[in-house]
């Protein structure tokens, strides 16, 4: 049975059940596998026929083992990605010679965190049955989350969800797909403030859970949960086989800002897949570009830009990945991350421990102006149009690229029909909404209006918890 581990090493191992409904370690670290499964090349090699469906349950299993049957994780890994939009689940689109995107928003919310959440949503039901228990998703979102989280969630029997978003700072189709998702069980609050306020609010309310009443207790859906990021390494592998993966190896470029889907794709690499280069690409809220190529972690003020879903001023799962270039020593880094989570300092990192990150790494930041050029110079290329996102991670590909005989793949993280903004700025006509979201501007919306005050908040959750 595969055990977790916090990276800050002051903590109880767990099993996947736990970490499922943890969150954040008591010792204020992430949970991550004390142990990474191993596949050889020609076990890889064997699974290039598999659909989407068979290869998730391939690279998923060891993580879930002797927690979640092996038959009923099938089930529902079928049921999730089987509701796509697209057969292929997750296809290539080629751009030029050895340059792709691997469109990840051909699911409900059209946005790649559909992939985990979906499958969150079923995980945390199948376990909360067996146990007979009921839990409360409090999360903050500057983007995509939120919808991802409302519609895996929505017909779970055992959960309530309340999510957090910045008043009038997501987009109009991101805010109705979560607000006009019809369910007793979800709560959408609007904060008076930014992203990080939700953010810190949440894990405030991690920290102390004394305001829920009876057995309840909170559930992280944002990248803090394992089963996100685990969910997340299968398209690495998928999209590798096909492009000749692992006989020759790929170059990835991630539009991140919490570094949680980039992480799958070194958890990728670890776990045996050839990848040569990993991309960090960010927008102005560059706090990674600026560690990898200065060595300086700084906190910034929080800019907003037209790419919202990679505004934000902390890097949460960039932790995970220090717990590696430390040696996995988690009181060497529980000192590190007490420096880092007083934002009031510069931090550096040893500059060996960069150097190991850096063999793999590259980082670009992309401001909007270079987002909206590229935007235009692809669809003039290829007539492909670009969410802003899926752009900047095409832009620092291109600024980036090692080896231009290795497949170059860009995650396409969202479809351009939820960035209106970046759309209109970029010169072009706003795409259609897909069939199955047709009406979404006339649908009923749903939300309340709360101060940027925690005791508010919290008193919001607690009353509307499980009310039956």
């Amino acid at each position: 049975m595969m055990k977790y581990i916090s990276t800050r090493g002051n903590a109880p191992e767990l099993t996947f059940e736990d970490v499922l409904l943890t969150g954040l370690a008591t010792d204020g670290g992430l949970y991550v596998p004390k142990e990474v499964p191993q596949f050889s090349l020609a076990e890889i090699e064997s699974w290039r026929d598999l659909p989407y469906t068979e290869l998730a349950h391939k690279v998923i299993y060891p993580f879930v083992e002797g927690c979640v049957d092996s038959d009923a994780l099938q089930t529902m890994i079928n049921e999730v990605y089987g509701a796509f939009g697209h057969k292929a689940v997750a296809p290539l689109q080629q751009l030029d010679n050895n340059e792709y995107v691997l469109e990840l928003f051909h699911g409900p919310t059209l946005a790649f965190k559909d992939f985990a959440l979906q499958l969150l949503g079923r995980l945390l039901d199948y376990v909360l049955e067996r146990r007979n228990e009921k839990v409360v998703i409090m999360g903050a979102t500057s983007g995509d989350t939120g919808s991802a989280a409302i519609e895996g969630t929505k017909a779970c029997r055992n959960v309530d969800i309340f999510i957090l978003h910045p008043y009038g700072k997501v987009s109009e189709v991101q805010r109705r797909q979560m607000t006009t998702v019809v369910g007793d069980n979800i709560f959408n609050i609007a904060i008076k403030g930014n992203f990080d306020q939700a953010q810190d609010m949440v894990k405030a309310s991690f920290g102390d859970q004394s305001f829920l009443r009876g057995e309840r207790k909170l559930v992280a859906v944002n990248s803090i949960n394992w089963a996100r990021i685990m969910s997340q390494i299968v398209y690495y592998f998928y999209s590798s086989l096909n492009l000749g993966g692992p006989l020759r190896p790929m170059a990835y470029s991630v539009p991140t800002g919490n570094f949680g889907d980039i992480f799958a794709g070194y958890m990728a690499k670890k776990m045996g897949l050839p990848i040569e280069q990993l991309i960090i690409a960010t927008n102005s809220n560059d706090v990674l570009h600026r560690l990898m190529s200065q060595n300086l972690y700084e906190v910034h003020p929080l800019q907003h830009t037209i790419t919202p879903s990679m505004d934000i001023a902390v890097s949460s799962n960039f932790e995970r990945l220090l717990f590696d270039l430390y040696d996995r020593d988690g009181a060497a880094l529980a000192d590190l991350m007490a420096k880092m989570n007083k934002r009031t300092e510069s931090v550096e990192v040893s500059e060996d421990k960069l150097g190991k990150a850096r063999a793999l790494f590259d980082s670009f930041a992309v401001s909007e102006d270079l987002t909206v050029q590229t935007m235009q110079e692809v669809y003039k290329e290829t007539g492909y149009l670009l969410d802003p996102h899926t752009a900047i991670g095409v832009k620092a590909a291109r600024e980036c690229r090692r080896n231009p005989r290795i497949p170059m793949i860009t995650l396409g993280t969202a479809h351009p029909v939820k960035f209106e903004d970046a759309v209109l700025r970029a010169g072009f006509d706003m795409p259609k909404l897909p069939h199955h979201l047709s009406d979404l501007m006339t649908r009923e919306e749903r939300l309340e209006v709360l101060p940027a005050d925690l005791a508010t908040v919290q008193e919001f959750i607690a009353t509307n918890t499980f009310k039956d």
